[in-house]
C-alpha cells in the first residue's frame, strides 16, 4: 500500500484500507474510539490488482487509486472517493494508462489539493514520471508526462500546508522532486539531488508552512530526512527494512514528529522528534506482539487528538491497533485485535 491507509474521516471515526488478491476493503469505527464494522468491499464488484495508493484531502475525503486488469496483458488505473468511513465509497472510475494502454508501469501514489482535486502518479514505461488530476467539473484531465529519468517503482506524493501537491520520486542514483507553483498547475521538476535510496522507503509529509520532508532509507540503512533546498541529514538507523509511517502530533506541548517502522525483531518501534529539528536526535522504543513479515504500519491523530498507531497484515487481515494514554510522554495502550 502506499500512502497512510489508517485515516480519519470527516466525521471523526477511523478507517482502514487492506488490498486482497482482487479488491480493496475497509473497516471502520462504528463511533469514534467505538467497536468496528466488519470488512467492506470498496467501489463495487470490480476485479482489482493487488496495489493501492491512498491520499486524503483537508475535507477529510478519502481518495483511492488502484490498477484493474482490462485485457490480457494490459491493466489501467481506477479511482474511488470514500467520502464517509461507514458510507458506500463510490464505484471505481476510469483514469487511463499514462502510455495509453500497456501493463502496470507502477505503484500509484495519490495526493489531493486545497479543492479537493485528486493527483494520481505513476511511473511510466520510459522511466518517468505521469500524472492524472482530477477536473474542477469532474471527470480527468489528459495524462501528462513531467519527466524524470529511470525512477524507481513506488512514488511518494503529499500536500503542503499551502495546499500545492508535491511528489517525490528515488532513482538509481538520487532524489526527484516535483511541485506545484499554484493550485490546478502542472507539478514541475524542482529539484535533484545525489542519494542512495533503498527502493520502496520513500515516505513525505507537510512539516510546516513552507516545507515537506521526505523520509527514505539510504544504502548503509540509514533512516534520512530530506527538504528540499537543504541537504538530506542522518536522524537514526533504520530498524526495518521498509518505509517509516509518519504523522505530526502534540507531545507534551511540543509540535512533533513520530516514525513508526516494523523492526528486525518484528515489533512496531516508535521514534518522535521536535518537528524539522533533526538535530535534537531521536531514539526507537518498541512496543507491542511480534508480527508477521508481511504487516505494515500506519499512523494517525483521532479527534481527542490521541495518537494512533495500526498494523495489519495483508496475508492474514489481522488488524491490531493502538492509543497514546492521557498522560505525559509517548505511553501506549495494549495493542488489541480489531
Amino acid at each position: 500500500m502506499n500512502g497512510d491507509w489508517l485515516i480519519r474521516g470527516r466525521d471523526g471515526r477511523l478507517s482502514v484500507y487492506l488490498p486482497t488478491d482482487d479488491a480493496v476493503l475497509c473497516r471502520a469505527e462504528r463511533g469514534p474510539g467505538g467497536p468496528w464494522d466488519a470488512p467492506r468491499r470498496v467501489g463495487g464488484p470490480q476485479r482489482l490488482q493487488t496495489v493501492l495508493a491512498v491520499g486524503q484531502g483537508g475535507d477529510g475525503y478519502a481518495h483511492l487509486a488502484a490498477w484493474r486488469p482490462t485485457k490480457s496483458g494490459e491493466s489501467a488505473l481506477v479511482h474511488s472517493t470514500h467520502f464517509r468511513p461507514r458510507l458506500a465509497a463510490l464505484d471505481w472510475s476510469p483514469v487511463g494508462h499514462p502510455d495509453k494502454t500497456g501493463e502496470r508501469t507502477g505503484a500509484p501514489a495519490v495526493a489531493v489539493d486545497a479543492q479537493g482535486r485528486a493527483h494520481v502518479f505513476v511511473r511510466n514505461k520510459g522511466g518517468g514520471v505521469s500524472m492524472a488530476a482530477q477536473k474542477e467539473k469532474g471527470g480527468w484531465s489528459p495524462w501528462r508526462d513531467l519527466k524524470g529519468r529511470d525512477t524507481q517503482d513506488e512514488l511518494a506524493a503529499v500536500t503542503g500546508e499551502p495546499g500545492l501537491v508535491e511528489l517525490y520520486a528515488a532513482t538509481s542514483g538520487g532524489i526527484l522532486h516535483w511541485r506545484q507553483e499554484e493550485a490546478g498547475a502542472q507539478p514541475v521538476l524542482e529539484e535533484e539531488i545525489e542519494a542512495s535510496v533503498r527502493p520502496g522507503t520513500l515516505r513525505a509529509l507537510a512539516t510546516s508552512p513552507d516545507s515537506t520532508t521526505l523520509f527514505f532509507t539510504d544504502a548503509s540503512g540509514d533512516l534520512c530526512a530530506w527538504r528540499p533546498g537543504a541537504k538530506p541529514v542522518t536522524l537514526l538507523a533504520s530498524v526495518g527494512p521498509g518505509p517509516v509511517a509518519a504523522v505530526r502530533c502534540e507531545l507534551d506541548g511540543h509540535d512533533c514528529t513520530l516514525l513508526a517502522q516494523r523492526s528486525a525483531s518484528g515489533r512496531v518501534a516508535f521514534a518522535a522528534y521536535p518537528t524539522e529539528q533533526e538535530s535534537a536526535g531521536a531514539w526507537w522504543t518498541e512496543s507491542g506482539p511480534q508480527l508477521p513479515l508481511d504487516a505494515e504500519v500506519s499512523l494517525a491523530v483521532d479527534e481527542d487528538d490521541r495518537v494512533v498507531a495500526a498494523t495489519l497484515s495483508p496475508s492474514t487481515g489481522h488488524l491490531l491497533l493502538t492509543r497514546r494514554k492521557d498522560e505525559p510522554g509517548l505511553a501506549l495502550e495494549a495493542w488489541r485485535p480489531v
